[in-house]
């Protein structure tokens, strides 16, 4: 783990994407944070000592997903996979599937594996696996607020974790789509689905992927910025260690089931310029907590 100092840092942004404003002052208070994300290693070593059974591989209860297939009660989770060409941008569904066995052991579902993969984060972790993990291993899921000075590595409003140009002289400083999402990916960072941990430079605190491989949990609800108390606080003072978004503020009005969401930081493999610019400190997704993906994962931190 990385021991950071804390401090004050002026978190979110005005450049992107609405749900990122406003830009206000944030103190927070010294803490320590995994170098990198949990990789399917760490995470095997957790299984093994404790027999834990992920989300992914539980069936789901249709009573609790009104409208649900039936069928589709069985273990499984949602993987990515590229289309043929151009499709409705609007339409997620072109490019995620639920598939029926897939699994944090079996990312690509049933015939794949994590056998050459150790290295690689864990991915179809949904937020109550996160949340065991850091249990077992002692830890916990840091708040957004920790996340992101993390991500920022001491640098005041830069767009990104290195600086305000997203590939400085050409450099792939972090593991996202080059290319027309979703169909052609250039593959520039050398990689078309996750990376090993660590593939990247650290950033100016020596933390490594918090930007791109995969999206991280937080411990935080998801809720818009203007919509949290805290953010009335004079523009001369910071928020200190800010908590304040509720479970019940955090339902998407168009879910029929009624599932709370969580923020989840930094982008993934899956994040292009050509369709979601979220490979940055300031970027945030509003993530139903029982969802697991192909790039979703996790870090934990100390207080």
């Amino acid at each position: 783990m990385i021991r950071l100092p804390g401090g004050t840092f002026s978190m979110g942004s005005s450049r992107f994407y609405p749900e990122e404003a406003p830009v206000r002052r944030v103190r927070v208070d010294p803490f320590s944070i995994d170098a990198a994300p949990v990789t399917n290693a760490a995470f095997a070593a957790f299984v093994a000592a404790t027999d834990y059974v992920t989300m992914a591989e539980r069936a789901p209860d249709p009573k609790d997903y009104p409208g649900m297939d039936p069928t589709l009660a069985q273990p499984g989770s949602l993987v990515f996979e590229k289309t043929a060409g151009p499709v409705d941008m609007a339409d997620v569904s072109q490019w995620w599937h639920f598939r029926l066995g897939a699994d944090w052991r079996h990312p690509l579902g049933p015939g794949s594996s994590v056998d050459d993969l150790g290295d690689h984060p864990v991915v179809h972790v949904a937020h109550a696996d996160a949340e065991a993990f850091a249990h077992w291993a002692g830890k916990a899921l840091p708040t957004e607020a920790e996340w992101e000075f993390a991500a920022r590595g001491g640098l005041e409003d830069a767009d990104y974790a290195w600086g305000d140009e997203l590939a400085p002289g050409g450099a792939m400083l972090a593991n996202y789509w080059q290319g027309l999402f979703p169909f052609a990916n250039q593959m520039l960072d050398g990689y078309e689905r996750t990376s090993p941990v660590g593939s990247y430079p650290a950033n100016g605190y020596g933390v490594y992927d918090m930007i791109g491989n995969v999206w991280e949990w937080t411990s935080d609800w998801y809720a818009t910025p203007s919509a949290l108390r805290g953010h009335a606080v004079p523009r001369c003072c910071a928020i200190a260690n800010p908590r304040d978004a509720r479970r019940q503020d955090s339902f998407d009005p168009g879910d029929a089931a009624r599932i709370p969401r969580k923020v989840l930081k930094g982008g993934s493999h899956l994040c292009a310029e050509s369709y979601c610019q979220r490979y940055r400190p300031a970027a945030r997704h509003a993530q139903p907590i029982d969802s697991a993906t192909t790039h979703i994962g996790f870090r934990c931190v100390t207080r």
